[in-house]
C-alpha cells in the first residue's frame, strides 16, 4: 500500500505534466455546465454519463470527448474547470502542473479565446494562492487539423502570450506526424515558449523521433513505444529526455493489454527519466494519486522507484529550478520519514 501519511500530506508531492484540463470535465459538471448554458445532453443522468467512458481506442474517447466541450462557453465555465482540478490536485499532492488546453475546439464552438485564458488564468492565480499549487498553461494544436490551422492558432494566441508558457501537439496521432508542424514550432521556439509533443502512443517510435529532431520538443507526452527501438531507447537515456507516462490512460485507451503489462518498470530499469500523470481523469479512472497508488499496486513499485518518479516530475516541469529543488527536497523528506523501520 501506498504511505499513508507524511509531513506533506497524505501522499508523495510530484508534479503533474500530462493533464488535458477538458479533460477534467467530470459528468457532475458537465451536467450542471450544460444547463447553465442552454445546452441539451443526450442524457443528464451521472451514472449513464460515466457507463459511456468505455473506449476501443483513442478516435473512440475523442469523439466523445469533444461532444461534451460545447457546454464550456464562458469565461466562468473555464475557471470552475480549472479551479475543480486545481482543488483536486492539491489534494493529490500535485505541487506544480503544466497543464494543456485546446484553443481550437473552443474557437470552433464560437468561445472567444479571452473567455478561455481569462477563465484558466483566473483559475492558476486563484489555485496558487489557495491551494499552494503553482501551475502555468501549455497550448496544444489538434493535430488532425493541420498545420496550417495550428499557425493560425499561434497567431491568435500570441496577444496572450504572458498566458501561457508552451506549446504542444496532441489529438489523433497516426497519420499525422510530428514533421508536419515544423515550421508552427519554429515560431513558437522564437517567441521563447516551450515545446512539447505527443509522440509513442498511438504512433510508433518514429513519431518520437520527429519530435526530438524536428520539432526540438523538449518533453514527449507518452512515449511508451520509444521502448520498441533500442537506439532510441539509448538516446533517451542519454539526453535525460522526459517522458510524461499515463498508465490508466493506456489501459483505457487499449495501447497496453493491462496494468500489469505496462512497461514502466521497465522505462525505469532503463534509465528513463519518467513520471506519472493523469491525461484525462474524468474518463480514464483517476487522477495522478489513482495512478500513482495503481503503478505501485499492479506493477510492484519499491518506495525508491515512486520516489525516482517523484523527483523526475520535478526535474522535467518546466519551474524556475530553486522550486524544483526545493520541491525534490519534500520528495526526499516524505520519503525518509515513510521508509520501512530497520529491525
Amino acid at each position: 500500500m501506498p504511505p499513508t501519511d507524511g509531513p506533506f500530506g497524505p501522499v508523495m508531492p510530484t508534479a503533474e505534466l500530462h493533464i488535458h484540463i477538458e479533460g477534467t470535465l467530470e459528468p457532475e459538471m458537465l451536467v450542471r455546465l450544460a444547463a447553465r448554458n442552454g445546452v441539451t445532453l443526450p442524457t443528464t443522468d451521472i451514472g449513464e454519463l460515466r457507463s459511456r467512458y468505455r473506449f476501443a481506442d483513442l478516435q473512440s474517447f475523442l469523439d466523445l470527448y469533444y461532444a461534451n466541450l460545447p457546454v464550456l462557453r464562458t469565461e466562468a465555465d473555464f475557471y470552475d474547470l480549472g479551479r475543480a482540478y486545481l482543488e483536486r490536485a492539491a489534494v493529490a499532492g500535485v505541487r506544480r502542473a503544466e497543464i494543456f488546453f485546446d484553443p481550437q475546439t473552443h474557437m470552433a464552438n464560437g468561445v472567444p479565446l479571452a473567455a478561455v485564458f481569462g477563465g484558466l488564468s483566473a483559475a492558476l492565480a486563484d489555485g496558487a494562492a489557495r491551494d499552494g499549487v503553482s501551475a502555468d498553461l501549455i497550448l496544444c494544436f489538434l493535430r488532425d487539423l493541420g498545420a496550417g490551422a495550428a499557425e493560425e492558432t499561434l497567431a491568435a494566441a500570441l496577444p496572450f502570450r504572458e498566458h501561457f508558457i508552451g506549446v504542444g501537439l496532441d489529438s489523433a496521432e497516426v497519420g499525422h506526424p510530428p514533421s508536419l508542424f515544423r515550421d508552427v514550432f519554429g515560431r513558437a521556439a522564437a517567441e521563447r515558449l516551450r515545446l512539447v509533443a505527443h509522440a509513442g502512443e498511438e504512433g510508433g517510435p518514429e513519431y518520437v523521433w520527429e519530435a526530438l529532431d524536428e520539432l526540438a520538443a523538449e518533453r514527449i507526452d507518452h512515449g511508451i513505444r520509444a521502448m520498441e527501438d533500442p537506439r532510441l531507447v539509448g538516446r533517451l537515456r542519454d539526453e535525460q529526455i522526459p517522458l510524461t507516462v499515463c498508465p490508466l490512460s493506456n489501459v483505457a485507451l487499449r495501447v497496453v493489454d493491462a496494468l500489469e503489462a505496462h512497461m514502466l518498470p521497465a522505462m525505469l530499469e532503463a534509465g528513463l527519466r519518467v513520471c506519472l500523470n493523469s491525461d484525462d481523469p474524468a474518463y480514464f479512472g483517476g487522477y495522478i494519486d489513482d495512478n500513482l497508488e495503481a503503478v505501485r499496486r499492479e506493477l510492484g513499485l519499491s518506495d525508491a522507484q515512486m520516489a525516482t518518479l517523484a523527483r523526475n516530475s520535478f526535474d522535467a516541469c518546466f519551474a524556475p529550478d530553486d522550486a524544483k529543488e526545493r520541491w525534490k527536497a519534500e520528495v526526499d523528506d516524505y520519503a525518509a520519514r515513510n521508509a520501512p523501520a530497520a529491525g
